[in-house]
This record gives C-alpha cells, sequence and structure tokens, in this order.
C-alpha cells in the first residue's frame, strides 16, 4: 500500500513538473499577452496543484499533508481569478489582440 501511494505521489508530481515545462515553452512561443496569459494561468494553476497533490500524498494524512491541501485549494481558486483580472485589464487598457496575417475581423 505505501508503494503505490509512492508510485501515485511520484506520477503525480512528475506530470506536474512536465505540465510547467510545456506551459512554460509556451510561454516563449505564443504570439501576444492575451494567449501568454493563458498558458500562464494553466501552469500556475493545473501545475502547481498537480506538483502540491504529489507532495501532499507524499507527505500523507498529517499536519503538514493538510496545509498542502489547502494551499491546493487557495491557488486553485486565486490563480484563475488573477489570470483573469489581467487579461481584463489589457483589453480595458485597449490591447488588441494578435491576428494573423490576412485574418480579417470586424475592426479590421
Amino acid at each position: 500500500m505505501n508503494i503505490l501511494l509512492e508510485t501515485a505521489a511520484i506520477i503525480l508530481f512528475g506530470s506536474g513538473v512536465l505540465f510547467m515545462l510545456v506551459g512554460s515553452l509556451g510561454l516563449l512561443r505564443l504570439p501576444d499577452f492575451f494567449t501568454r496569459t493563458h498558458a500562464s494561468g494553466k501552469v500556475d494553476s493545473v501545475g502547481m496543484m498537480l506538483c502540491l497533490g504529489g507532495l501532499a500524498l507524499h507527505e500523507g494524512p498529517t499536519l503538514s499533508g493538510l496545509k498542502l491541501v489547502l494551499v491546493i485549494a487557495f491557488v486553485a481558486v486565486s490563480s484563475p481569478v488573477a489570470a483573469h483580472a489581467l487579461a481584463r485589464a489589457a483589453v480595458r487598457s485597449g490591447l488588441k489582440p494578435w491576428r494573423a496575417p490576412g485574418q480579417g475581423g470586424p475592426d479590421r
């Protein structure tokens, strides 16, 4: 049973690290602020929750494990709200989304 929990913890932590690596590459490769904000919001929320979930499984039912679960809940609430607030502030300041060359729209 203990080996099963440790294996699940390693899988969760490893998938969180992999998710954050792929999301970080997205921050470098994506064309504009809005798509980069989307990538960073996913990396913050899903990647960190997977890593912290793996750490909570590794820690077990202790006070430290409970604290890790509370941090997961805080990240689940605050990270998407922060990404949305950032994107909304960019829209209100007049930043336009990137469009591919030749792609029309209502304002072009």
